[in-house]
């Protein structure tokens, strides 16, 4: 029997602290087997994710602290362990050839429209070229109020952000129980679900309290799991700590799947068919609404005018000839360099704006038909 793992074209894997990181040192051995199995979805034309803590684990031993308890003590061994992080991940993928780019996110970069789309643009353009891109959370600047808290929901974000096909979460257990495992021999293994439930919920905050290492734990994997959920995106929680962990997974090694009904495309689909409430309109001519109508993105060259005043990432109409709205979206730029561009070909926005934008007013994977 498959898993949704056979199939994906996008994936995030969110490797924890613990398997990172021994003793204040990276662990080089299972980093190795990390990237060839990263390696192996790469050859087989996958795009891949990396989503890591570990920058405070390997900051402790250099900042003095074997526990850090103040906020400003955190952050400190976290901004001395990132560099240590990117360089035993580079140093792992370096034989393969990989090139590792590194992204620090917080919470804003995927709660803020204009920050999330930055961010989309900048890792949708480090994969097209090949890279890696390897995330973290920015925990130099975070503070308790405007943090992920741990790296599971960043990963779903981020898994949301990208429309993952799946979002894989390594974790010092193989899934979630009906009880914990350790304690109760006769707890059963649940192989997937279809429907998060606060059944579910209730093993991970009791059952499973101690799976986990870090700040996370089951919980919040079922928590980083229902965001997921809600984008399309299928979560795998399966055991990280093994040679190979992707490729064990792959194998059919146990884990647990949660397995949402919609697809990425037709979740955000019905996202933007919900959410949208337009803050302005972009007007258009006849061979836009006949290219969107065929799923081709808002390009500048098909605009005939605005109308209201709007910033970069607002949700806007798309409005015909005749006024009437044809398509719902989020803007890539705001009104004004919109009305300096609009009739343009691509290789004359640069002229006209002074810096090079991007290709699409609108793309289409943020476009939405209206019915």
């Amino acid at each position: 029997m498959g898993t949704p793992l056979d199939t994906a074209r996008r994936i995030v894997i969110k490797t924890g602290s613990a398997l990172i990181a021994s003793k204040g040192e990276p662990r080089r051995e299972w980093l190795a087997g990390l990237a060839a199995d990263i390696t192996a979805l790469k050859a087989e034309g996958r795009e891949v994710v990396l989503v890591s803590s570990g920058a405070g684990a390997l900051g402790r031993k250099l900042l003095g602290k074997a526990a850090p308890k103040k906020l400003e003590e955190k952050q400190a061994a976290a901004a001395l362990g990132q560099p240590l992080l990117m360089s035993a991940i580079a140093e792992a993928f370096q034989p393969h050839g990989i090139r590792v780019a590194q992204a620090l996110l917080t919470l804003e970069d995927t709660e803020r429209r204009r920050r999330w789309l930055n961010a989309r643009a900048t890792l949708d353009t480090l994969l097209a070229a090949g890279a890696l891109p390897v995330i973290n959370e920015n925990d130099t600047v975070a503070t308790d109020e405007i943090r992920y808290g741990d790296n599971d929901r960043l990963a779903a974000r981020v898994a949301q952000m990208l429309s993952a096909d799946v979002l894989i979460l390594l974790s010092d257990i193989d899934g979630l129980y009906t009880a914990d495992p350790r304690k109760d021999p006769a707890a059963s293994h649940i192989g997937e679900v279809r429907a998060l439930t606060d059944e579910h919920d209730a093993m991970a905050g009791k059952a499973n309290a101690d799976a986990g290492v870090g700040t996370g734990g089951m919980a919040t994997k079922l928590a980083a799991a229902r965001i997921a959920f809600g984008a399309g995106c299928a979560t795998a929680i399966t055991l990280g700590d093994r040679k190979a962990p992707i490729a064990a997974l792959a194998a059919g090694e146990r884990a647990t799947w949660i397995i949402p009904p919609l697809t990425p495309a037709t979740a955000r689909q019905a996202w933007l068919k919900g959410h949208l409430t337009p803050e302005g309109a972009i007007l258009v001519d006849k061979g836009a609404v006949k290219a969107l109508a065929t799923g081709s993105s808002l390009l500048a060259v098909g605009v005939t005018g605005i109308e209201g005043r709007f910033e970069k990432g607002a949700a806007v109409a798309v409005r015909g000839p005749d006024g009437q709205i044809v398509a719902k979206g989020v803007t890539a730029y705001d009104a004004s360099d919109i009305q300096r561009i609009a009739g343009a070909h691509s290789d004359e926005i640069e002229d006209r704006l002074g810096y090079r934008g991007r290709p699409a007013i609108i793309h289409r994977d943020d476009l939405v038909l209206d019915a």
